[in-house]
């Protein structure tokens, strides 16, 4: 997975205290318990914006950041990333880095369009996050990719975070897949033949990446009733509803690898 060699012009390498993210973000004792457990030092390690990277900005991405967290051990509570992203009112990049590996995290994050204030955190919306595996911090890095502005370059940004996987977040247990809106494959039936897709939007290949994880999700939880199930008739029941749901799976994943090169 791609690493990038954020421009020089870009350096910020600013170390952020924890206490000046608490200061701008609703965190509960338990959360600060957490950020102390588990983030050594959080660095503004870069700023990309018009000056730096020589792009027009746009209404809804003025600039990028890119924030490196050294952790203090391998995991990382979703909670403390989206803490500091409610606290910085600009997209951002994660990097992380443990013990001489590095790997990438980040959320789409877009302006709310009611917020109640300008200083308001809730006037961001932020996603899911998507990240990378592990690799070492020696992996070579390539430049930013071509982008027309600021918009363009966050796009292609998340663009390979979102082909790779979700973080680990909580289980919404008994959530359906959510639905995919306009997706150009929609109605995809196993057997139809194959059409050129359509380019799909970053924010439809985002819920189309959500909606499979959600799908893995409940085929998980209809395969452990299927465990626990011990009359043969309601096995019967269970198993062709785990076949459904393994097949509807199937069809997002095909959805995904039908539109990764478009």
């Amino acid at each position: 997975m791609t690493l990038y060699a954020w421009p020089k012009q870009a350096a910020f390498g600013r170390v952020v205290p924890k206490s000046k993210i608490y200061e701008h973000a609703a965190v509960s004792a338990a959360l600060k318990e957490r950020f102390v457990q588990q983030v050594e030092q959080i660095n503004w390690a870069y700023k990309l914006a018009p000056e730096t990277v020589n792009l027009p900005a746009t209404p809804a991405v003025t600039e990028i950041q890119v924030f490196r967290l050294s952790l203090k051990g391998a995991s990382l509570d979703q909670d403390v990333l989206k803490t500091i992203d409610r606290a910085i009112p600009f997209p951002l990049i994660f990097e992380l880095e443990q013990g001489g590996r590095i790997k990438l995290t980040a959320a789409y994050k877009r302006p709310a369009q009611n917020p109640k204030s300008a200083a308001d955190s809730s006037r961001w919306v932020v996603g899911s996050y998507f990240e990378t595996d592990w690799q070492p911090e020696s992996s070579p890095r390539q430049p930013l990719p071509v982008a027309l502005d600021m918009a363009g370059l966050y796009e292609q940004l998340l663009s390979p975070l979102v082909q790779g996987k979700v973080a680990n977040a909580p289980d919404d247990t008994g959530a359906p897949a959510p639905q995919i809106r306009d997706c150009a494959t929609a109605g995809y039936t196993a057997g139809a033949p194959a059409t050129q897709p359509k380019r799909l939007t970053l924010e439809q290949r985002i819920e189309l990446a959500e909606a499979i994880v959600s799908q893995q999700k409940q085929v998980e939880r209809i395969r452990t009733r299927l465990g626990r199930e011990k009359q043969f008739n309601k096995r019967v029941a269970v198993n062709a509803e785990l076949r459904d749901a393994k097949q509807q799976l199937q069809r997002l994943i095909e959805q995904q690898a039908a539109t990764q090169d478009y």
